[in-house]
């Protein structure tokens, strides 16, 4: 009910925009996408608003896909030729109409 010890009153810093706030104020983030899954994970964290902003959607195959595209060491533009390539060669080809 009342949560654990350690978290009360700890300040924990937004991994999306980098504000520090109170870790009751804030989201928890699991990069594998299993939150309940809670044996031996350490959390990242959201404010409020960044998770709101986040999309929602399932991502299965998307960390392999960026790892596939060593996606950590490129430019912007880098990223999303390589991105955009690897996901026309995976699943087809992207349909830009808007």
């Amino acid at each position: 009910m009342w949560g654990s010890r350690s978290s009360r009153g700890s300040s924990v810093d937004c991994i999306a925009c980098g504000e520090t706030l109170h870790r009751d104020d804030a989201r928890e983030y699991d990069k594998e996408g299993d939150r309940w899954n809670r044996k031996g994970k350490d959390f990242e964290y959201l404010c409020k608003d960044c998770h709101t902003a986040l999309c929602h959607q399932p991502r299965d195959e998307l960390e392999d896909l960026l790892v596939d595209i060593d996606a950590g060491g490129l430019s912007e533009t880098e990223f999303l030729d390589r991105y955009c390539e690897a996901v026309e060669e995976r699943y087809g080809p992207l349909d830009h109409e808007r």
